[in-house]
């Protein structure tokens, strides 16, 4: 059973920065296939990195440029740094993983295994 453990995050000014971090456990290796979502108050969640056993990104269209996700294998951690972050990035934040290839890779429900969040607030 893979555990994932979500920290880093906080509150933020606009323009700020924040790097969040998600642990895995559970597993010999870190999941083939990750995804950092997120789901703001009132909203559906929503999608915004991914990152494969290769190391290959896909970003939606509203970080792009902003975040970048990488991994650390060693560690079994993914992280998504946060740049230039806006009162409309206040999201919880949540890590997903699964083994198998998603039919999406921002699509969430692809993913059989997240954790339970990390919270981002960002002040303008």
């Amino acid at each position: 059973q893979v555990q994932l453990e979500e920290s880093g995050g906080g509150s933020v000014q606009a323009g700020g920065s924040l790097t969040l971090s998600c642990v895995t456990s559970g597993y010999a290796l870190i999941p083939s296939y990750m995804l950092w979502f997120r789901q703001a108050p009132g909203k559906e969640p929503e999608g915004v990195a991914a990152i494969d056993l290769f190391g290959n990104t896909v970003y939606a269209d509203s970080v792009k440029g902003r975040f970048t996700a990488s991994k650390d294998n060693m560690k079994k951690t993914i992280y998504l740094h946060m740049n230039r972050i806006g009162p409309e990035d206040t999201a919880l934040y949540y890590c997903a993983a699964d083994g198998t290839p998603p039919a999406g890779p921002l699509r969430i429900e692809d993913y059989s295994y997240r954790g339970q969040g990390t919270q981002v607030t960002v002040s303008s």
